[in-house]
């Protein structure tokens, strides 16, 4: 190897290493870059030769990295990531659009209640939502913004919490337990695990029973019984009046309801600042 050069390699020679290192070989960053792979052995050799050290072992079945070759990738990965990331803090356009996806009951109840204030907030900023299959994956879904419901914990992923699950009885005016119980089957505790943590009787067998909360706080509202409803999503029916709180104990449960991306996706600080301010407007009032 030639003797070492001072300063910074060209950007150019960086850039086609790193996607070498990453994808492990010369034939995989060309494809990336669209250069041949003559070209990409030639910027390595390049960048090999101001280094004055050799970063890869070249065999007949392929290149590793050598010991300073791996060494020196996670350094040059950090840099290039923090140059595009500031590059676009300092002169990148502001983001124009936030598109979110959630359960069509998770948009309707902790979206639309709250988009007037989001968007005064946010002039220049079309909100789009798009609603999705019920309990499909995280990447089942080909929107990067979602809402979901859990513990925040998923692998990959960032998490803003929204509103914790808080879960309570609620009834329309006028009904009372006479009525019965509406039982909601499913992940979150039901009427005996209210009564077992608040040490209140349990209710009788319900008569209807419905597998999800939407469906639960409709009827509630409808009349039909006394649910142990979900005060986040139920928000806008106690607003209104058309659900009311009965006087009795809630239960606090560990979950609740979360913005979630992919935890690489919000490289820009004007983005993040976006859906910082997303999840802010959606936060319940205190």
């Amino acid at each position: 190897m030639d003797k070492k050069k001072t300063g910074l390699p060209p950007l150019d020679w960086l850039r086609v290493f790193e996607a070498a290192g990453r994808l492990g070989g010369f034939s995989a960053a060309a494809r990336e870059f669209g250069l041949t792979q003559a070209a990409v052995s030639q910027r390595i050799g390049n960048l090999e030769a101001w280094l004055g050290r050799s970063l890869f072992i070249r065999e007949a079945r392929g290149v590793s990295l050598t010991v300073e070759g791996e060494s020196y990738l996670p350094l040059v990965q950090e840099s290039l990531t923090a140059l595009e990331r500031n590059t676009e803090d300092l002169f990148g356009k502001a983001p124009k659009e936030l598109r979110v996806a959630g359960l069509s009951s998770h948009i309707n109840a902790l979206v639309m209640g709250r988009a007037a204030e989001f968007l005064a907030a946010h002039p220049g900023v079309r909100l789009v939502t798009d609603s999705v299959a019920r309990r499909s994956g995280l990447d089942e879904e080909r929107t990067w913004l979602q809402i979901r419901y859990g513990r925040g914990a998923w692998p990959g992923r960032e998490a803003l919490l929204i509103a914790p699950e808080v879960l309570v009885p609620l009834a329309a005016p006028g009904v009372g337990w006479d009525q019965g119980v509406i039982e909601l089957r499913g992940e979150r505790p039901g009427w005996q695990d209210w009564a077992r943590e608040t040490g209140q009787s349990a209710p009788d067998m319900a008569r209807l029973s419905v597998d999800s909360m939407e469906h639960a706080l409709s009827a509630a509202r409808q009349g039909l019984g006394v649910v142990l409803g979900s005060v986040p999503l139920a928000q806008g029916l106690l607003a209104d009046g058309r659900l009311r709180r009965l006087d009795l104990p809630e239960l606090a449960t560990r979950d609740g309801y979360w913005l979630a991306w992919p935890e690489d996706r919000l490289r820009s600080a004007k983005l993040r600042a976006l859906v910082d301010g997303f999840c802010a407007a959606l936060k319940p009032a205190e």
